[in-house]
Parts: structure tokens; C-alpha cells; sequence
């Protein structure tokens, strides 16, 4: 089937629900916590529950798309998620909206793997980049208006308009899906890794869970410590597992391909200090600057802003400039600007703030997608499903392992100052910290091969023609 340019914009419309879903539903969950008469802290379990979700069903992703076909699975997902968010709109205790957030949890682990496996597996490789650029378009649109929105409809409207905004776009999902997205699928597939599913399983939801409620008051340290542990023996079992299964959930040896370490290596470290920043700014924001919601949002959105200008620009920039060049130099500059945050203050004007966030979101943007294209640079079609699967995961740790840095930066702060409530000191080390963290993706990048992934950015093309 040709390749249109509406597939990634179809599969976007499943990034643009679960995006908008999960910026909405931090802003808006002070809101939930009053009508259901809970705690806000013990809230926050609406969230962490839904990243437990992800992460013991996001390895399945690859398999099951090709056991069963990517449309039916990508279409099965969407509809998943919405009855998820049906169920967290009727929700009236915490329990219901934690279980109907593990609801959306599964589908959350289906869609945007097998979204990004159609892409791959169909567009030509010259234009990877643009399409990987122009299925993050409508997504971001997501976090662009979430905070805002998720203020606005708490503020003025109720929470559970929040979840429903998803059904009518989960609707269309499915209808564009059955008309437009191919039914591709792998002639050969052998069974599933129950093991490796296990292990892998339990691993990633007890270190996803442990990294996720670290600071937060969740849970006492020793039990937080426990599942860290717990969640780590089970990682490295499954590693040795892994090294003798025929064929492993998350296939290991795609590791020593050059492009795809890099990916994931310095993706890691890269998207530590990025997914520490939803945290840690709205944080600043209301705690440290006693701002409303609402206001914080109004901020905090110009970043998704700068990130969707940037996705016309990425293609020309990496072919003028090369993956290497841009992922070293955008590492640091993307850094750079989470350490300008340290800076904010009470008295800082918003239109430094927001220029700031604008042209971070930007470098930002442009360092995911070259990320996202160079780890597919050197995959063959049959292993497409399984180095989506290993991408997937690698960032939904990287983004909760972000937060728990984050937040214990901001605990080791607070102590210095005999603990007691956060004050906008305590936030500069922490920006300090996830920016090092993120600098370090650069020893990864340094290693790649200065011609790597130039076939995706039309390199090799502009050279042919000039020789």
C-alpha cells in the first residue's frame, strides 16, 4: 500500500487523546479530589496507575501486531482507551478512577507503539523524518492546550467533561483506522514469551511504580526502596532470560546496532531531565510562585507551541547539519535552557518565562524527532515490531525515572532547610541536576558515525546528485 500522508496523521489522533488526557487530568486533579472527597496526594494514583498499565503491556505491543495485524490492534486500542476514559468520566470513588485508568493504561500501551510501527513499515525511508515530524503535529496540539483546558473545564465546568472530550476523537480514530490504515502484519510469527512477559512485566511496573511515587507521599521509603529493588531483580532476570529465549519480548540484541543504542542509550539520559519537567515546573509555578492553575497552564502550554514549530523545520536542519551534529549540539542546548529555568523567580516577567519555554520546547521537539528516526536508521522490516516495543519502553522509564530525580532533588533541597513547605530555592538544584543528566545523552551521540541516518535526512540523495 503507497504511503499517504494521512497515515501518521490518523495515528496521531491517538497521541493527541492520550497526551491531552494526561496534561488535563494533572491540571484538574486538585478538582477530582475535592468532588470525590480524597486526599490530592492519594489522587495522584490516577496517574501512577495508568503508568503501571504501560508498562506491563507495552512490551506485548510488537507481538500482538504481528500476531494479529497492526490495523485491528491499533483499532482495538483506541476503542480500549475510550471505554477507559468512558469509565473514569462515571467514576465516584478513588478505586474507580484508578481502575478505569489501568483500563486506559492498556490501550495507552497499544496505540502509540503500533501507531509508530504503521508509519515505519510504510513510509519510504527518504521520508521518515517528515513523517515521524508530522505525526507529533497534532499530538502536541495535546499538551499545547491540556494545561490550560484541563484549568478552564475544572475551574468553570466539572472534571468529568475532561474524559469525555475523548470520546468523539476515539470515534473518528476508529473510523479513519478501518478506512485508511493497511492491515500489515508478519507471515511467521512464533508464540508469545510468557516468561519473558512475566518478568518483564513485573519488573517495569515495579520500577515505574517506585521511580513514579518517589517524594510524593505515597508510600513509606522502605516500601518505595522495596519495589525499586524488587522491580530491578526481575529486570535482571529477565535480561539473563533474554539471552537464551529463541525470541525475547524485548529483543536485547538490537543493542549492538549502532543507531538504535544510541537511540535508546542517550535517549535515556535525554529524556530524564525533559520528563522531569512536567513535574517540576507547574510545581514551581503553584508552590513556589502561588500561582492558580489556570495561570500556571497559561505558562507552561507556550512550550508545546515551540516544539509543533519546529516540526516543519526538522527535515532541512538534519539534512543541512546531520543526525550526529544535531543531536550533540541540540543535547546541550535543550539542557541549557532547563537550567534557565533555576532562574525563575516570583518577580521574573511572564514573557521571559514564556519565551524561554517557547524556544526550549523547540530545541526539544527537534532532539525527539531526530531520536525517533536515527533508532529506526538500520532496523530491517521484521525486527520493526520489536525495536518499537524496546523504544517504548525505554521512554516510559526514562520519563518516570525523570520524575523521581526530580522529586528527590527537590526532597534532599527541602531537608537542608529542616523540610516543612517547598520554597522556590529548593527547585535550583533540582534543575540543576535532570539538566546534567540530560547533557550526558551527548557521550552516546558522540560515538555515532558522522553519516549516520543519512539516507532518513536525504543526505545520501543531495550527495549522489552531486557527484
Amino acid at each position: 500500500m503507497p504511503f499517504s500522508i494521512l497515515t501518521p496523521l490518523i495515528v496521531a489522533t491517538a497521541l493527541f487523546m492520550e497526551n491531552l488526557d494526561g496534561t488535563v487530568l494533572a491540571t484538574a486533579l486538585p478538582a477530582m479530589a475535592v468532588d470525590l472527597n480524597e486526599d490530592p496526594v492519594a489522587l495522584k494514583l490516577a496517574l501512577t496507575s495508568y503508568l503501571l498499565a504501560l508498562a506491563v503491556f507495552i512490551p506485548l505491543s510488537g507481538w500482538a501486531a504481528d500476531k494479529f495485524g497492526a490495523r485491528k490492534v491499533f483499532r482495538a486500542a483506541i476503542l480500549v482507551f475510550t471505554l477507559g476514559s468512558i469509565l473514569c468520566g462515571l467514576s465516584t470513588t478513588l478505586l474507580d478512577v484508578v481502575l478505569a485508568r489501568i483500563v486506559q493504561g492498556v490501550g495507552g500501551a497499544m496505540m502509540v507503539p503500533v501507531g509508530r510501527l504503521v508509519i515505519l513499515r510504510t513510509a519510504p525511508r527518504a521520508e521518515l523524518v517528515r513523517a515521524l515530524a508530522w505525526l507529533t503535529i497534532p499530538a502536541l496540539v495535546g499538551p499545547l492546550i491540556g494545561p490550560p483546558l484541563g484549568g478552564f473545564i475544572a475551574t468553570y465546568f466539572h472534571w468529568r467533561y475532561i474524559f469525555w472530550i475523548n470520546v468523539p476523537i476515539g470515534a473518528l480514530g476508529v473510523l479513519l483506522t478501518s478506512r485508511y490504515i493497511p492491515d500489515l502484519r508478519e507471515a511467521d510469527v512464533g508464540p508469545l514469551d510468557v516468561r519473558g512477559a512475566i518478568l518483564s512485566g513485573l519488573g517495569l511496573s515495579c520500577l515505574v511504580f517506585g521511580l513514579s511515587i518517589v517524594g510524593r507521599g505515597f508510600a513509606p521509603p522502605l516500601v518505595i526502596v522495596g519495589l525499586i529493588v524488587v522491580g530491578a531483580g526481575a529486570v535482571f532476570a529477565y535480561v539473563r532470560h533474554a539471552r537464551e529465549a529463541p525470541a525475547p519480548i524485548l529483543d536485547l540484541s538490537l543493542l549492538a546496532i549502532p543507531t538504535f543504542r544510541a537511540a535508546i542509550l542517550g535517549g535515556f539520559l535525554f529524556r530524564i531531565g525533559i520528563g522531569a519537567i512536567p513535574f517540576l515546573l507547574p510545581l514551581l509555578l503553584q508552590a513556589g510562585f502561588h500561582l492558580t492553575a489556570f495561570q500556571s497552564g497559561s505558562l507552561t502550554f507556550v512550550a508545546a507551541a515551540g516544539a509543533m514549530a519546529m516540526k516543519t523545520a526538522a527535515q532541512p536542519i538534519l539534512r543541512a547539519f546531520s543526525f550526529r551534529r544535531v543531536l550533540i549540539v541540540n543535547a546541550l542546548a535543550s539542557s541549557a535552557f532547563l537550567i534557565v529555568n533555576a532562574w525563575f523567580n516570583a518577580a521574573t516577567p511572564h514573557w521571559i518565562v514564556m519565551t524561554v519555554l517557547l524556544v526550549g520546547g523547540f530545541f526539544r521537539s527537534l532532539e525527539f524527532t531526530a531520536l525517533n528516526a536515527i533508532g529506526y536508521a538500520e532496523i530491517d522490516q521484521r525486527a520493526m515490531s520489536r525495536a518499537t516495543s524496546f523504544s517504548a519502553v525505554g521512554q516510559q522509564l526514562s520519563q518516570s525515572a525523570g520524575v523521581a530525580i526530580g522529586a528527590a532533588s527537590l526532597e534532599i533541597a527541602r531537608a537542608t532547610h529542616g523540610g516543612g513547605a517547598l520554597v522556590t530555592a529548593d527547585f535550583t538544584p533540582a534543575f540543576f541536576v535532570v539538566a546534567a543528566v540530560s547533557a550526558a545523552s551527548v557521550f552516546s551521540f558522540w560515538r555515532l558515525a558522522p553519516n549516520a541516518g543519512d539516507e532518513l535526512a536525504g543526505r545520501v540523495a543531495e550527495a549522489e546528485g552531486a557527484a
